[in-house]
């Protein structure tokens, strides 16, 4: 399986060194094209086709499909094309290039959301706004979220799982050079969840590709992430029953106890746990949340206790002891509900179709040991991206920003700072690694977006204050790569009413923001990265 990985592309993702520009009276200025299909018409593409172009004025664009119109946009050619990397894969994509001026010469790849289907527009407005050609594509499937899409397709489900990104790139990168007469002279790339997963698959197996890499909440450790929400399932009812122990009003008193107990930690009292690791049994004791009698709102009965317990500690394989994934940390518990599943776990069909190809699995006979060892044969190599060598993506000159919120219910920020540590291991050193990856972990915000903290930093396309370098992760990596300047940090805000009320920085891991002891702690500059 793992050989059909391989995408072979037409090598426009490799960084050259262009010719210099000729001059005196012979020099031909690049004139971009008219946006039709006859622009575009004797353009050769390897594993692909162009199916359609079509000009956009500039103002609010509503894709096909969407529930919301895309407001501030300028004028730009939107071409719809599919590739065929294998002749059992589809994947839609769009291009969308900003026409005349308002290119900046550059482009950025989007990912997705999940296991849908869906372009992530918002972010493609977002990158857009800025001035980049944007591109983002389908993942190479039809039909929504299920995934009776994949049964019998494993190619599908490696485009889905690793190669939709590099497969529509490569032709993506031709189509804007054919349009603008001269290719992009920076590539990056943008995605958050599954879009985080694509990311890390890119600088892992496609290092040409992209100069620049933003992976938010990297769900990369794939098989082992949806045992972990099998667990989660499992942890909460009895066995055989689909009777919930531990209630969603319950999940919510954990997350106000362990803020009530944790929040001044960092020295601030601010509603938000700033690391959960600090927040040990010692400071936290949910034991004493146990009703003394029947149970009651503000109290947690000795089965809902001992839930929560297995949900921390995440599963593990019966036969070694060793943690499978990590579980959820402390202040998450307000959004477990949303990943513990109904009457069944969440995913299921990740099980029940993709790895046993069988409707009538049974989710209670799963065996951590046995059924781990065999998912991960059976589907892992399709989709997994847990190899932290990522030399060759450092050697091009490669830069890659990760972040993620502490109160994510979702991906596991433990197995996102593991891999970090681990890339960090092969690279000898704190120094070596900062050279071209660097991490920002945010304090109360959840998965991608919300939450309690500070939470808009460019991330998710959401509308933040004026971008700059400083407050916006793209344009912090556009500097980076550009300038040569790193992100120490990035300065987050929380947003209400479309008023900033607060603002902190986002410090390059291990750093953490502490509080300089005066001035508003509402106000980034009142703190320091240490």
């Amino acid at each position: 399986m793992l050989a059909a990985c391989g995408g072979g592309g037409d090598g426009l993702g490799s960084r050259r060194t262009p010719p210099p520009p000729a001059t005196g009276p012979e020099a031909i200025v690049a004139t971009p094209k008219a946006c039709d299909a006859s622009s575009l018409a004797s353009l050769q593409l390897s594993n692909a086709k162009i199916t359609s172009v079509t000009s956009i004025p500039a103002g609010t664009y509503t894709p096909t499909g969407s529930f919301s119109g895309l407001a501030n946009l300028p004028a730009f050619c939107l071409v719809k094309a599919q590739a065929t990397p294998t002749s059992d894969s589809l994947i839609n994509f769009e291009v969308w290039v900003p026409q005349g001026s308002a290119w900046n010469g550059k482009l950025v790849a989007t990912g997705n959301g999940g296991y849908s289907n869906a372009l992530s527009y918002g972010d493609m407005a977002y990158a857009m706004r800025q001035g980049y050609a944007t591109l983002g594509g389908d993942t190479g499937h039809q039909t929504s979220i299920d995934f009776f899409w994949g049964i019998s397709h494993p190619e599908k489900i490696i485009d889905w799982g690793t190669r939709s990104i590099n497969a529509i790139t490569a032709p993506g990168k031709k189509i804007i050079a054919e349009l603008q007469a001269k290719e992009a002279s920076r590539a990056y790339y943008y995605g958050c969840s599954t879009g985080g997963h694509q990311a890390y698959a890119e600088v892992q197996k496609y290092p040409q590709d992209f100069d620049g890499v933003i992976a938010g909440a990297p769900g990369n450790n794939r098989v082992a992430l949806n045992a972990e929400f099998l667990w989660r399932y499992q942890s909460n009812r009895p066995t055989g029953s689909t009777t919930l122990v531990l209630t969603t009003a319950k999940a919510q008193l954990l997350t106000s106890s362990a803020i009530a107990a944790c929040d001044s930690l960092d020295g601030v009292t601010d509603g938000v746990i700033d690391d959960p690791r600090a927040c040990t049994s010692a400071v936290f004791n949910i034991d004493a949340l146990q009703c003394p009698g029947a149970d009651a709102p503000n109290c947690l009965t000795a089965p809902q206790v001992a839930a929560a317990k297995k949900i921390y500690q995440g599963p593990k394989n019966p036969a070694t002891n060793a943690l499978i994934y990590p579980g959820p940390v402390v202040g998450t518990e307000s959004g477990w509900s949303s990943y513990w599943g109904t009457t069944e776990p969440t995913r299921a069909d990740f099980w029940r179709l993709w790895v046993y190809e069988n409707p009538a699995w049974d989710h209670w006979t799963f065996d951590y040991n046995r059924d781990m060892a065999f998912s991960a044969a059976k589907v892992g190599g399709m989709m997994d991206q847990t190899n932290p060598d990522i030399a060759a993506f450092k050697a091009r000159g490669g830069k890659l920003i990760t972040y993620q919120g502490w109160a994510d219910p979702v991906v596991s920020i433990l197995d996102t700072v593991a891999y970090y540590d681990k890339v960090k291991t092969l690279q000898g050193s704190q120094a070596e690694t900062d050279k071209f990856f660097r991490m920002f972990l945010a304090p109360g915000m959840g998965h991608c977006s919300g939450g309690s903290g500070p939470n808009v930093f460019g991330n998710g396309g959401q509308a933040a204050p004026t971008p700059t370098a400083q407050n916006d992760l793209l344009m912090a990596l556009d500097r980076w790569v550009d300038k040569g300047v790193a992100p120490d940090s990035v300065i987050a805000s929380r947003v209400s009413s479309g008023t900033v009320t607060r603002t902190r920085p986002l410090c390059a891991y291990p750093k953490k923001a502490v509080y300089k002891g005066s001035g508003s702690t509402d106000d980034a500059a009142n703190f320091s990265c240490t």
